[in-house]
């Protein structure tokens, strides 16, 4: 099964499955000629004069190839994308040989692997496209057997006649297929009768992961490359006064050392580079390297000053984002009234494989190799960084040992083509685990105020959020520092929208050189924190059940059943006395999701949690394994930058520089974790992400009910509450 990403042309794609000349290749494409969303076979492709994006191809041998457009770093694309082609397919996915496709954003579309957007964004293509190359392939052997295309069906890669028993594999078929009409209009199954989809099937990544196979992209190696490590400003906007390179240059092995810049947003970040034919000369030479800095022109901010000046942007005007009737003449009309302030930290990505990159350019041409999350979006950047066009920019995709947002930035890939540029070789740079936690960008730090008036019979009539902290857009070139956060309302439940009658969402963005971008579930993963709580603290004060109060406040029978399971699995009607029950339920991705925490106090009195139960709506779905591995992953992630880690700034750079101090949640932290899925006939919502924002909220919702001391700003330690 070959795992390394390749070109995927059609002359490099038959080179590469080891294909015959005849084969069936299906794929979209979208050109003036070709409508929008058209499957096209490889005869048409070729008369419309277009390169074919094949998703799908079957050679003479009946050997069939997937293309997998999306990067695979632990969440399972590398097994749902071809799991939903061999269903409608109908061939065993143990069978099929899977591909990473190049970047290239004409061909498959958006390639980013962010907003768990895999699925739920080409689910239906994709379905549509592996029916229609049966359905050309039952057509095929119906004009080879002379019997009518009703009397046929598919199986495991062969066409199969019902009355005879006679069959033909898809091998034997392609040749003829291949030269057939794709067509217009298929059946797609129902999923009661699906044999692949909705199964716990083993993942196909995992032998690969397990023998050592898999290339990852700090594994990757090409001929006559030199390796790079990079001394960078430890202060986000500071420049290179002056270097001496005299004992850097004295250690062998050492090839180079030079000045190297990288765009960061809407800055340059300077540092010197050591380049060497072993990583560990590299490495010994950047230790033996003399810089001095320019830090001038800038705040060098501490964790204090950001968050005071966050505090104080609470008392201004936010920008307004989402707003509905009259909040302010309510506050001042009802009675009953609310108001909290919540904190949220700055976190580092902290992925087990610290970013690198491999970048070869030769003349007005670049080819790229690595742990990259938007393969189209680094070809375009570089693209417009050289003024080379789009075609010279070929970036292959390797597994990622983690992403989770941080390697779908563009800054890394740029060094690495900018070191090779330079010296004319090609380079991989790698990133140590010290530069990888204190250089960002990091997850924002947040402060939030909320406000609520509820009626006298308990009901919320006005509700306000005002989010302080920076504003991710607001980094990017040419950006409109006035214009409001589109996330500030990521994470709440979109039906409350209707429910409530009046509603005021806004931020007051901070100005900062702390780079910031997204992080698993980006805003929302902050914004929940502070959303879920303030809920909590709201039904409190009218002395309702926290299920019921949220229940009164939805309209949409969807977020019904979810509340109905969650309170079902997790025995909410009948708490033991003794424990404490947290409850959060949050939506973000188009997926719902419940979480109900369960704590209590150990025979020396502090606290530990003992239990988690999730309910995730994610509407249409590939694989209940997979979803519950992700499931479990974000709670532990949460749970990691609820009670473990956080990253501080003093004197304008980042303190916590390896795990000794940004300290991940182990297994003797991790509490059981039991997981459930809603079956709806709902669109296909994320999976990745979603289940990270619940947990925390419904932790110290759970610690509230069993202390009565109320958390709001995180993160904390249990054995300190």
């Amino acid at each position: 099964m070959e795992t390394s990403a390749k070109n995927l042309s059609r002359r490099n794609f038959l080179k590469l499955t080891g294909l015959t000349g005849a084969a069936l290749s299906l794929g979209f494409y979208s050109t003036a000629k070709a409508k929008e969303g058209s499957i096209v076979s490889t005869d048409t492709a070729n008369n419309l004069g277009i390169e074919l994006n094949a998703w799908i191809t079957i050679d003479t041998t009946g050997k069939v190839t997937i293309v997998n457009h999306r990067s695979e770093m632990g969440q399972g694309s590398y097994q749902a994308v071809p799991q939903i082609i061999a269903e409608e397919l109908e061939v065993d996915l143990n069978d099929v040989n899977i591909v990473f496709g190049v970047g290239n954003n004409a061909k498959y579309g958006n390639q980013i692997t962010g907003g768990s957007s895999t699925v739920r964004g080409i689910y239906k293509k994709l379905l549509k496209l592996s029916a229609t190359a049966r359905e050309m392939l039952k057509l095929a052997a119906s004009n080879k057997l002379g019997v009518p295309i009703s009397e046929l069906y598919a199986e495991n890669g062969f066409i199969i006649h019902k009355a005879s028993g006679k069959k033909l594999g898809y091998g034997e078929l392609v040749e003829a297929a291949s030269k057939l009409e794709p067509p217009k209009d298929v059946a797609l199954k129902h999923p009661k009768d699906y044999k692949i989809l909705r199964k716990p099937l083993p993942r196909q990544d995992t032998p690969l992961k397990v023998n050592g196979k898999a290339i990852f992209g700090i594994d990757k190696k090409l001929p006559g490359m030199l390796y790079a490590v990079v001394e960078r400003n430890p202060r986000f906007l500071g420049k290179v006064k002056s270097f001496d390179d005299t004992a850097a240059r004295a250690i062998p092995g050492v090839k180079h050392v030079l000045k190297v810049q990288m765009n960061v947003f809407s800055h340059k970040r300077e540092g010197v580079a050591v380049v060497a034919d072993n990583l560990w000369s590299a490495m010994q030479g950047r230790k033996a390297l003399k810089v001095e800095w320019d830090d001038a022109g800038f705040e060098h901010h501490s964790t204090e000053q950001l968050y005071s000046k966050m505090r104080d942007q609470l008392k201004e005007e936010p920008i307004s984002f989402k707003t509905k009737g009259n909040f302010k003449n309510v506050m001042e009309k009802e009675t009953r009234k609310l108001e909290a302030i919540y904190e949220t930290p700055y976190e580092s990505h902290s992925c087990i494989e610290p970013v690198n990159c491999i970048a070869n350019v030769t003349g007005d041409r670049v080819e790229i190799w690595g742990p990259i999350q938007g393969p189209d979006w680094i070809q375009s950047d570089i693209s417009t960084q050289l003024g080379i066009p789009l075609e010279n920019v070929t970036v292959n995709m390797t597994f990622l040992g983690g992403g989770f947002g941080r390697k779908a930035f563009t800054d890394y890939p740029h060094e690495a083509v900018m070191i090779s540029k330079e010296i004319k070789t090609p380079v991989q740079v790698v990133w140590t685990r010290e530069d990888d936690m204190t250089q960002g960008p990091f997850r924002p730090g947040m402060v939030y105020q909320c406000k609520a008036a509820l009626t006298d019979d308990g009901r919320i009539r006005g509700f306000e959020t005002k989010m302080a902290g920076q504003n991710m857009d607001h980094q990017n070139p040419g950006a409109n520092k006035g214009s409001y956060n589109s996330s500030v309302t990521e994470g709440f439940l979109e039906t409350y929208f209707n429910s409530l009658p009046h509603y005021n969402f806004g931020d007051v963005p901070l100005e900062s050189p702390v780079p910031v971008m997204w992080w698993r579930s980006v805003y929302s993963s902050t914004n929940a924190f502070a959303f879920e709580s303030f809920m909590d603290e709201l039904a409190i004060s009218v002395n309702k059940d926290a299920l019921e109060f949220r229940r009164q406040h939805i309209w949409d029978e969807r977020y019904h059943e979810l509340i109905s399971k969650l309170e079902q699995v997790s025995g909410w009607k009948s708490k033991s006395k003794n424990s404490g029950y947290g409850v959060a339920i949050t939506e973000c991705f188009s997926s719902i999701v419940g979480e109900v925490v369960k704590v209590s106090k150990k025979a020396d009195g502090k606290l530990k949690i003992d239990k988690v139960w999730a309910v995730m709506d994610c509407g249409w779905y590939v694989n209940p394994d997979t979803i519950r591995a992700q499931v479990e992953g974000s709670i532990i992630m949460a749970l990691g930058a609820a009670i473990k880690h956080e990253t501080h700034f003093k004197d304008g750079k980042a303190v916590e520089r390896n795990f000794d101090t940004y300290k991940l949640p182990r297994i003797t932290d991790t509490p059981e974790i039991e997981v459930h899925i809603m079956e709806n006939d709902e669109k296909a919502g994320g999976v990745g992400e979603p289940a990270l924002p619940p947990f925390a909220p419904a932790l110290t919702n759970a610690i509230f009910d069993l202390t009565g001391k109320r958390i709001r700003t995180l993160p904390f330690t249990l054995e300190e509450v």
